[in-house]
């Protein structure tokens, strides 16, 4: 497929499509971000367990901000030659034949689809039917998950509870994959964009189909099913009008949209085996690139597919990460700024006045999976002050990403060493030498680490496109500064992490009987 000539100077206008609501930038292939914007969306909390957002509203706000990048001055139009989505995954947009949603996203966060998976995949094993489920794990690496808050279960739900909707929907596609569409015209999905489907073959990536067996398991409408193109190719090219709506060139070319996952690994500069980056966003998690399909399902760790048909990457999730800096601004400190907060907590000496604070605001998924586990301020005392609060909550992010590490070291069976540190967490001096001294591991923060997600996707369109070479990545993602443990606090941080674990082993029936 023929397009704008693509060397690493060409811009990609790339899309980050968050949680929280879409970043746009326009960034060469080289991976330079020459303009962005945030817009903010609203998510709707249902009764049920349900969240949803208005997928027609992230188009409509991707428009604006491409078109006002475009005015701004600081994007030659004439040089935009690729577009590449990234973002949320495990999230389901019921979509029409023509691109537009019949109905609002049903978000990675909507459980409403529980009953209904249950009724596939529900036992007495942790939820699972240990038969069905080894059938999806031995195949896929994983399994849909039995409180329905992933595609499987969100597809069911709308197939039972809002037959309406699934009648008029075409297609029922990850948010990476809708965006790809209102693009190009073409409804497409890749073995990277359907992860947590959990509807193919994961032993042959180059396989482009669903595997039939665990389609008539799952219950869902194959035939609403996007047809697999390969991770990394070309979808096709912006569809004429939306390239003079825009005001770029025709034969704009389109890559497979991926996961926020493989685009903090390229925007870490860190696509090579273990070579391994962490992300703190809303939530947090640990990817590293591998060579092998491997689940560890006590702990909720896989390798899934990666950024090509011969390589996977290593998947997790915390439910909480930044989003427990936002909770307790919200909650505790309505007026102050984040930089005011992570000020107060600089004041606390180490340790926060042995304090600890369990991050799991929304439950857990990895190392851990429980979705009734709940956060919790521990050892406070009348001594206590508001700054040891503040730095328990930075340590307590730090002692959950340190609680998944030591698992995924053990998965990938080595040390793991540097972090290359991703997300808006990241843009704090004091949070990241946080994670070098409680994680005892150094941690490099790439340049503009909170637009990292849109800087890979610019990267992954540059691989994809022919224009830059793996071993150009690690390069196009420099290192801005470096923290590394300090020994000074070694034997403080290992006494109270000690205990990080044991709360939630005490607490655990609590969370059970509270929660149910």
């Amino acid at each position: 497929m023929t397009g704008p000539s693509a060397g690493p100077e060409a811009i990609c206008l790339a899309i980050d499509l968050g949680t929280g609501g879409p970043k746009v930038a326009f960034v060469r292939l080289s991976g330079e971000i020459l303009w962005h914007e945030h817009r903010l969306v609203d998510t709707h909390w249902l009764p049920g367990g349900g969240a949803t957002q208005d997928a027609g509203a992230w188009w409509d706000l991707i428009r604006d901000m491409a078109r006002r990048g475009l005015a701004s001055g600081a994007v030659p139009a004439g040089e935009v030659v690729a577009v590449a989505c990234t973002g949320q995954w495990a999230s389901t947009v019921p979509v029409a034949e023509s691109g537009e949603p019949v109905g609002d996203c049903v978000l990675w966060m909507d459980a409403r689809g529980g009953t209904y998976s249950r009724q596939v995949i529900g036992g007495p094993v942790g939820g699972y039917a240990p038969r069905r489920a080894l059938q999806w794990v031995r195949k896929t690496g994983g399994a849909p998950s039995p409180a329905g808050n992933d595609p499987i279960g969100h597809m069911l739900y709308l197939q039972h509870a809002e037959p309406e909707v699934a009648a008029r929907a075409r297609w029922f596609l990850e948010p990476v994959d809708y965006l790809t569409l209102r693009f190009t015209g073409v409804a497409a999905a890749s073995h990277a964009s359907m992860i947590a489907g959990w509807l193919t073959d994961n032993r042959r990536l180059d396989r482009l189909e669903y595997d039939e067996a665990l389609v008539a398991m799952s219950g869902v409408d194959a035939t609403k099913l996007a047809p697999l193109a390969a991770t990394g190719s070309v979808v096709g090219t912006v569809l004429p009008e939306v390239a003079g709506a825009l005001g770029i060139p025709d034969g704009v070319r389109v890559v497979t949209g991926v996961p926020d996952l493989h685009s903090a690994a390229c925007g870490a500069g860190a696509i090579g085996d273990f070579e391994t980056h962490l992300a703190i966003s809303t939530s947090s998690w640990i990817g590293a690139p591998v060579p092998f399909k491997k689940t560890d399902a006590r702990r909720s760790i896989v390798s899934v597919p990666g950024l090509s048909s011969q390589r996977y990457v290593i998947a997790n999730n915390h439910d909480s990460g930044g989003r427990c800096l936002h909770w307790l601004r919200d909650a505790l400190f309505p007026s102050s700024s984040f930089d005011e907060l992570t000020e107060l907590a600089a004041s606390s000496a180490p340790g926060a006045g042995d304090v600890i604070f369990t991050p799991w605001l929304t439950g857990e998924r990895s190392p851990v999976g429980d979705p009734r586990a709940r956060a919790g301020f521990h050892n406070v005392s009348v001594n206590t002050r508001a700054e040891d609060l503040v730095r328990a909550v930075l340590e307590g992010v730090a002692y959950n990403d340190r609680w998944l590490h030591d698992a995924v070291e053990s998965f990938a069976k080595r040390r793991l060493e540097p972090l290359r540190i991703v997300g808006g967490g990241s843009q704090s001096d004091l949070w990241c030498q946080i994670h070098a001294d409680v994680m005892d591991r150094v941690v490099e923060r790439v340049g503009d680490s909170v637009n990292a997600h849109l800087r890979g996707a610019a990267i992954f369109a540059g691989l994809s496109l022919g224009a830059l070479s793996a071993a150009e990545v690690r390069d196009a993602a420099p290192v801005e500064a470096t923290f590394r443990p300090d020994p000074a606090v070694r034997e403080r941080y290992d006494r109270l992490y000690a205990e990080f674990p044991r709360l939630y082993k005490a607490q655990r029936p609590m969370f059970a009987r509270l929660n149910a």
